[in-house]
């Protein structure tokens, strides 16, 4: 029995010590199956993160906008002359006549086989016109008949008969306007010299034989009828003062059956409706380095082309070229706007370097008629520039306690580029330098200033179907220099909203290297007029203004005015600025622009600046010179402009534009 007990004692005891091995063994393995599953955990955690980090959402933002607008244009012209129905006459003339466009002289079927596709005139048929047709027109003008009333010899000699009286008076009733002076001075460097040298005619008598003037050439004649006058008591200089104001009257005085004289009118499109769509692209591919990408669409309603917006008034509104693609309505297609790479924090400091089609439209302070935020350290001023540039910046943001959110870059630009060079392609790329200094920028205070270079200015872009045809750069017309100040400055708790408030000045400065542009009449930066070149061009200085102000209120209610001066020669380079007649801040006189923007009380979904409102707006343009964003041709005052002036664009004196917008930012 004993013995019995002590064996099951000593399995008891055996069981005992038994148990807490087996226990650890459990714990043990429960510990190996705990830490499998926290490592499961963890690499599920990272496969989570990963993925995460490579979804859409981690480093691609989409965002945009749309806008419907509705704008009533009016104008108001003052008498002038076409300078294009002006050469479409002569050149009209000239063909009809076999004694000018036949014999020596390229026929009319030679002109025409020297048209250029969309060209109004090519290079080829310019020169038969300025080199054949022009002198041998005033040839034949010349040497009509006397004998025959109402020639140029006829009218002449009656008034020599009359007397030295009777030479003065006819001066003072001939006398030339300022821009025909200009145009003869024209005439007789480039055109007079091959009538003059043609042969001499039977037409031409010697007052004092009352026979055939002596003289090989039409030129050596006319010498010996000056000196026979002198003789006779006249004042050789006089004499041929008359003759030439004689001659420019019949040719471009306001008989002429060559002018093409404009009434004054009233240009008007009383509804105008466009649609602008915007999708904005942002990249983070890796780190430190971004990639922006903005794609428009900017149509009027009815149209796949530019004509219902581009006119015959303004240069930056003539057609759709490099600089203004997606900024003036033409048609449906999603052009590429922007796009742009950025490298930011290099070498891990404050430093930036960024390259593409640049975000060098719609800068500050037009963000806010435009009711969009600050543009940021890729912006401009709207002032100096509105350009749709491609280029690159590298820019600099020291942290400085006393000079809070500064940064300072350097930006470039290429306006235009010339191709490959040949023999017969010597003009230079078009291309812009600035340095941009923001020494203070906070909410309540930005500072900015600006200077920018543009060299080797063309004379037309690249363009089609405009009012002078299919154009393209022909020549570099020199340099301009561009210097901006300006700051805006939000004031909170001003009432019961929030003001805000800018000022921006403008400086141009031109440097005509002599260039002038045979598509433009001869006209240089800043120089001459239609067909009469300035030999001589001057740098000319301009400036202008631009402030404005707007009160927001707790309702969403924004109430703006803002306003623009441009001084005679100032001159901007923003023709993708959003207005309809032209680029209000480059016109030469003022502009004044209510506006008042309602938005709609609604919470945001698609990001925090998301917003839809309603805008109503009034532009009234005052001009008091002409060219307006126009650097070719010297610019003349609207109220001293003559019904004979020969000009290319029809000159406005004032615009009206009465427009309303319902947009939404996403």
């Amino acid at each position: 029995m004993k013995q019995k007990m002590a064996k099951k004692l000593l399995f008891c005891a055996i069981a005992g010590l038994a148990f807490p091995l087996a226990a650890q063994a459990a714990d043990d393995d429960l510990q190996k199956k705990i830490d499998k599953l926290s490592k499961e955990v963890a690499d599920l955690k990272g496969s989570v993160q990963r993925v995460e980090d490579k979804s859409l959402g981690k480093w691609l933002t989409i965002g945009g906008e749309y806008r419907f607008r509705v704008d009533s244009l009016h104008g108001e012209t003052v008498p002038y002359s076409s300078a294009i129905g002006t050469m479409q006459n002569m050149a009209g003339s000239f063909l009809l006549d076999p004694t000018v466009a036949g014999g020596s002289n390229p026929s009319a079927t030679q002109f025409m086989l020297a048209t250029e596709s969309g060209k109004l005139f090519s290079p080829t048929q310019f020169g038969y016109i300025l080199n054949n047709y022009m002198p041998q027109a005033m040839y034949n003008s010349f040497t009509a008949s006397g004998a025959t009333p109402g020639t140029f010899l006829n009218q002449f000699n009656t008034i020599v008969m009359g007397g030295p009286a009777a030479v003065q008076a006819a001066l003072s009733g001939t006398a030339l306007t300022s821009q025909q002076t200009a145009i003869l001075a024209t005439l007789q460097s480039k055109v007079l010299p091959t009538v003059f040298a043609k042969p001499s005619s039977a037409s031409i008598i010697d007052p004092a034989t009352g026979t055939q003037a002596a003289g090989a050439s039409l030129g050596a004649q006319w010498n010996t009828v000056l000196t026979s006058l002198a003789g006779m008591g006249y004042t050789p200089t006089q004499i041929n003062q008359l003759a030439m104001q004689m001659m420019m009257q019949g040719f471009l005085g306001a008989g002429s059956p060559y002018l093409a004289q404009a009434p004054a009118f009233k240009p008007k499109n009383e509804t105008l409706y466009t649609n602008k769509f915007g999708i904005d692209l942002t990249a983070k591919p890796i780190k430190d380095v971004t990639v922006h990408a903005k794609l428009d669409m900017y149509k009027a309603f009815g149209s796949q082309s530019d004509s219902t917006t581009m006119n015959g008034y303004f240069a930056d509104r003539v057609g759709v070229f490099d600089g203004t693609l997606s900024h003036v309505p033409t048609d449906s297609l999603l052009n590429v706007d922007r796009a742009y790479a950025t490298w930011s924090n290099i070498a891990e400091q404050p430093v930036w370097f960024s390259v593409g089609r640049r975000p060098a439209t719609n800068g500050a302070p037009s963000n806010l008629r435009m009711n969009r935020e600050r543009p940021g350290n890729g912006g401009t001023p709207a002032l100096l520039v509105d350009y749709a540039f491609d280029g690159m910046t590298i820019g600099y943001a020291p942290d400085i306690d006393a000079l809070p959110g500064a940064y300072a870059k350097v930006c470039y630009g290429r306006g235009f580029d010339s191709g490959i060079k040949t023999s017969s392609n010597s003009i230079k790329d078009t291309d812009m330098l600035g340095v941009a200094v923001i020494p203070y920028e906070t909410d309540p205070l930005r500072i900015w200033l600006q200077w920018n270079r543009g060299f080797d200015i063309f004379d037309f872009p690249a363009m089609n179907n405009t009012i002078f045809g299919n154009t393209a750069p022909a020549t570099n017309l020199g340099n301009i220099d561009w210097y901006g100040a300006g700051a805006m400055s939000t004031l909170k708790n001003v009432g019961p909203g929030t003001l805000q408030l800018f000022s921006d000045f403008g400086l141009s400065i031109t440097h005509p290297n002599g260039n002038v542009s045979e598509n433009a009449g001869f006209q240089g930066l800043m120089s001459g007029e239609f067909f009469a070149q300035d030999t001589n061009p001057k740098e000319q200085t301009g400036w202008a203004v631009y402030a404005g102000i707007r009160y927001d209120l707790p309702s969403k209610t924004k109430i703006g005015f803002e306003f623009n001066h441009g001084s005679k020669y100032w001159i901007t380079f923003a023709p993708a600025a959003d207005d309809m007649w032209t680029s209000k801040v480059g016109t030469r006189g003022n502009v004044y622009e209510p506006y008042i923007i309602q938005e709609l009380n609604l919470k945001p979904i698609s990001n925090y600046f998301a917003k839809a409102f309603f805008k109503l707006g009034y532009q009234y343009y005052d001009f008091e010179y002409t060219g307006s964003n126009n650097w070719v041709g010297a610019p003349k005052k609207i109220s001293e402009i003559k019904s004979t002036d020969l000009m290319l664009m029809a000159p406005l004196k004032e615009a009206h534009n009465i427009y309303g917008t319902f947009e939404v930012h996403f």
